[in-house]
């Protein structure tokens, strides 16, 4: 469902993603880790047609990102980690605004737009201005709008951002959840434990590169630790790393 093929993103003489290639599977959580500067950010940016790659080539659900990246972009969800929203909009209007957006059919789009508000715990506040909104409610309603198109593929930057105790259960289960029904996850976080629980693979980033990938297992193999817990595995692979000569990239 998700297939980066050499993915290289130069800013002038700095290489930001450097020949990173993997394959996300239907119904498969992948997540994507990494300190600062890794990359994870600019590849998010890549795989959801925001940001053009300097080469290489990116396919969702087949579909190549460059040549068509309006078929591409309907089938995504995207969840940014810092999402822009019209405050003067209701939750309600925003939710219209996006199914506008992707074509959703007008005649189904108050019963999926209330199914989602209620599942989110917006429902209620549907018809209050965005402006109004705590930060936790309008990082759901993103969420809610995401989902407005029943997309095959999510790719979520930091999905656990704002978000109170119960939400970020609430989030985890609907991934599970969305990832029986066959979608595809693309998550992005620097929560290592909820990379731990929630994922099915993770991939290591570091300096633009793809260092390695695998379950908790095949990370614990790579690393040469066994029985640690994500965190220990991750301090491993990426100070490994850092001994090898390369750029160093500049913040996040």
């Amino acid at each position: 469902m998700i297939e980066l093929v050499e993915i290289t993103k130069k800013y002038a003489s700095f290489t930001a993603v450097d020949k990173l290639s993997l394959t996300v599977s239907e119904g498969e959580i992948y997540g994507f880790i990494g300190p600062n500067g890794a990359g994870k950010t600019t590849t998010i940016k890549i795989l959801s047609g925001i940001m053009q790659p300097t080469s290489g080539t990116v396919r969702i659900c087949g579909i190549d990102v460059r040549r068509n990246p309006v078929g591409a972009k309907h089938k995504i969800g995207f969840i940014p980690d810092r999402p822009y929203l019209y405050e003067k909009l209701t939750g309600m209007e925003f939710m219209r605004f996006t199914a506008d957006m992707y074509g959703v059919n007008g005649n189904g789009f108050r019963e999926k737009a209330t199914t989602e508000l209620k599942r989110f715990s917006l429902f209620d506040w549907a018809d209050e201005l965005i402006e109004s909104y705590s930060h936790g409610m309008r990082q759901r309603l993103i969420f809610a709008s995401a989902l407005i198109h029943d997309p095959e593929v999510i790719v979520v930057d930091e999905p656990m951002v704002g978000l109170d105790p119960a939400a970020i259960i609430m989030v985890k289960n609907l991934f599970h959840q969305l990832a029986r029904s066959g979608v595809t996850i693309f998550m992005s976080t620097h929560t290592l434990k909820v990379a731990e629980e929630v994922c099915d693979r993770i991939g290591v980033i570091h300096r633009g590169r793809l260092i390695a990938t695998g379950t908790t297992e095949d990370l614990q193999r790579e690393a040469g630790i066994s029985d640690a817990d994500l965190e220990i595995v991750f301090l491993n692979l990426t100070s490994a790393e850092q001994m090898r000569p390369g750029p160093d990239p500049p913040g996040s």
